[in-house]
């Protein structure tokens, strides 16, 4: 079983930059592979990037591509989305997911609460 707790969103002006934390429990996650997702209201859930178990795997949504960045730090239990360039479009809710690589949700079988991130005009 692995819990996961996303923080770090928030209101930013376009243009900005966020960096979201997931962190999580359970000596097992520094073998799982963990994607973010985020959702807009309205929307379905859209995968924005994951990142292998050992951190030197990335994927990225081409919304995304050149702005985000995911890391991870396993000593740490914890996975970083550093969001630059941020765009009105870019406001969602944004989760972490684990274990997995896949752009589907469906795939995953853990998840965060989400953290909010709002960014004006």
């Amino acid at each position: 079983q692995v819990q996961l707790v996303e923080s770090g969103g928030g209101l930013v002006q376009a243009g900005g930059s966020l960096r979201l934390s997931c962190a999580a429990s359970g000596s097992t996650f520094s073998n799982y592979n963990v994607g973010w997702f985020r959702q807009a209201p309205g929307k379905e859930r859209e995968f924005v990037a994951s990142i292998s178990w050992n951190g030197r795997s990335t994927y990225y949504a081409d919304s995304v591509k050149g702005r985000f960045t995911i890391s991870r730090v396993n000593a740490k239990n914890t996975v970083h989305l550093q969001m630059n360039s941020l765009k009105p479009e870019d406001t969602a809710v944004y989760y972490c997911a684990a274990p997995g690589m896949s752009t589907e949700p469906r795939d995953y079988a853990y998840w965060g609460q989400g953290t909010q991130v709002t960014v004006s005009s």
